[in-house]
Order: structure tokens, then sequence, then C-alpha cells
């Protein structure tokens, strides 16, 4: 990594030389962001009840404030587009946005292409704290989404800080140590997690399907919940790309730039925190999206973080809808569970990474 690579501080005929991937980035986060219309557009159409694309079109526009349009389409289509569809294409998208975005933050502050919005416990976290709520006497139904995704998110927050204030020396940081802790309470997590299954019962059914992952619960009461949480996170992120890229050098480089480094992990590290114990809190634990997009992304669009992290969150959101389309129609009416088909893809290409570095590195 240089700073010619980053386009930090250079020369403009320096900066010349990576003028050919600036110009595929810019025209490419336009582009991303059609597909990802398009990809929305065709989850809203496919399943046991087929739908012609342009007729969901005009659905969706009609909506809209200020349009008033002629829609030839049954009640129950509507029914199936709005009540159904819509917020879990909206929950997906959301939920691989939050988690490609947390990966590339995660990625860069840990300068690691293997690191993942899991890496600190936060899907352990959140996978115990929606257990208790399972387990508890808690109403399942209470302000109209349940105490399932609110425990998740106390669970993987308390996961989080837990990790960071064991990581932490004074004032200071240390990487390896974040990953270590983050490793140990995952397993502690884990086996508390194993026991409530293991005694529960039939009662414990659900805390299966919030492992797997998904979004057959999804609503608009949900996403309503979790989106300010994730934009609080992104802002956090987007806020700090420039140093995210100074921190590509060396964090001792980035100092004499004049960047405060532990200041800067700490509120990266927050901000995909956030992100990431939302998602999770929002679909259960879906591994990979946050590993996989981000490497794609830093192929395609360079690694200058001010770019790289709106393509992730455009690219994260249009993957895991087609990867929910796929889950629901496949062997339809059954549904694959969505962590289930991430691990699948997303398993292989942590193993090419690995192979590809030869050595893991924290």
């Amino acid at each position: 990594m240089s700073v010619r690579d980053l386009g930090i501080g250079v020369a403009p005929r320096a900066q010349a030389s990576t003028g050919w991937r600036a110009n595929i980035a810019l025209a490419g986060i336009p582009l991303a962001a059609m597909a990802l219309v398009a990809v929305a557009v065709l989850s809203l159409t496919q399943g046991v009840a087929s739908i012609p694309p342009w007729t969901a079109v005009l659905m969706l526009l009609d909506r809209l404030p200020l349009v008033s349009l002629s829609v030839d389409a049954p009640a129950s289509w509507e029914r199936i587009v709005f009540d159904i569809r819509l917020p879990r294409v909206a929950a997906a998208g959301l939920v691989g946005a939050a988690l490609a975005t947390s990966g590339a933050a995660y990625q860069g502050v840990f300068r690691n292409p293997l690191a993942d919005p899991f890496l600190l416990g936060v899907a352990s976290g959140a996978a115990l704290g929606a257990a208790i709520a399972i387990m508890s006497p808690l109403p399942v139904n209470s302000w109209g989404f349940g105490w399932v995704p609110v425990f998740a998110f106390i669970g993987a927050a308390a996961a989080v800080t837990t990790v960071y204030l064991l990581a932490r020396s004074g004032t200071v940081v240390d990487n390896p140590s974040l990953i270590l802790a983050g490793v140990a309470l995952s397993a502690i997590c884990s086996g508390a997690t194993s026991f409530m299954l293991l005694t529960g019962g039939q009662r414990a059914q659900p805390i299966f399907e919030f492992l797997f992952g998904g979004f057959n619960t999804a609503s608009w009461q949900r996403v309503m919940f979790a989106a300010p949480y994730i934009a609080i996170g992104a802002i956090l992120i987007a806020l700090h790309a420039r140093a995210l890229n100074v921190l590509q050098l060396d964090e001792e480089q980035a100092g004499h730039l004049g960047v405060n480094v532990a200041r800067t992990k700490v509120i990266v590290l927050i901000g995909a925190s956030l992100m990431a114990a939302t998602a999770v809190s929002l679909a259960g634990t879906i591994g990979f999206v946050g590993l996989v997009v981000p490497h794609a992304i830093r192929m395609i669009f360079g690694r200058d973080y001010r770019r790289t992290l709106l393509a992730a969150a455009l690219v994260g959101a249009s993957f895991l809808i087609l990867v929910d389309l796929f889950s629901r129609t496949v062997i339809a009416p059954q549904e694959v569970p969505v962590g289930i088909v991430t691990a699948m893809l997303g398993g292989p290409f942590f193993l090419y990474l690995m192979r590809r570095r030869r050595i893991w590195t924290l």
C-alpha cells in the first residue's frame, strides 16, 4: 500500500497514473445504484405468485406523492407487493448494506481483508441475546416486532463493548488483543446459547431460525426500528473515510499526517459494530457478506474509502436481496435459510483468500 495508491497528498502527475481506476469507480457507482433498483424490482415480482415487472413498477410509482397512475392489477397483487415482499426487500437491502459497509470498515481498521463484522463477537452476542428473549416469559409481539430483535441488539452491543474494554490498555486499543478477545467471547456466548438449545426443548426451536438467519419475519416495524441505528453507524464511518485511507499506510505514518489514530479506530469500530449489531438483530446471523462484498469492491473500485464505502453499501444490498430471492424460490414453497446460502458462497471464498495470502495476519 502506498500514498499513490490512495491518492493522498500526491502530485497531479502521480494522481493521473491512477485516474483510470477513479473513472471506472465514478461510473460504477451509478451502475451499482441502477443494478440495486433492478434487483429490487425483480425480487418484488418473483415468487409463488409471479407479477409482471412493469406492473410492479407502476404500482410503486402510484404510491409516490403527487403521482396518480391507472394500474390494472388485482388487489391480491398489491397485498403481495406492499405487505409481504417490499418489507422483505427493504430488510434484505438494509442488512446487506450494513454488513458490507461494516465489513469494509473493519478491514480498513485492521488492515486485513480477512476481517468481517462478526470478528468482535457481534453474531454470538446477538444470538445469546435472542436466545434469552425467546426463553424468557416476555410477550413475543410487543411493540409490533417483539423482544427478540431488542435483546439481540443489546447482546451484540454488550459483546462489542466487552471486547473493546478487554483489549483497551489506557487510551490504546491493540488490534491482536481485540481479535483474540472477540474469539474468546464468541466461544463463551456460543456455549451459553448451545446450553439453552439443549435444555429448552420445543420452546428453543425459534433459536435455530435466528442462528440460520433470514427475512421470513421481516416487517415495516422491524425495518423502521433498525434504519436509524444503521444510518448513524454509516455516518460515523463515512466521516472518517479519508482517515481510513491514511490508516492503510501505517499507523505511525498516519499519525505524522495528522490523523488521531486511536480516536479514529474507536469511532469507526463503534460505527461498524452498531451497523453489524443492528443488522444481526433484524435478520439473525448471516455470515460472510461483510467479507465477500468489500473484497470484491476493492478489486473493481480500488482502495479509496471515499468511494468503496458507498459502493459496498450498494453492492451489499443487491447481493443480499438476490440471495434472499434465491433462498425463497429455489425449492418453493419451502425456504432455504439465507445464512446457509451465504455460508455456502462465502466459505469457499474465505478459503480462497486464505490461500492467496498464504498466512494469517492480525
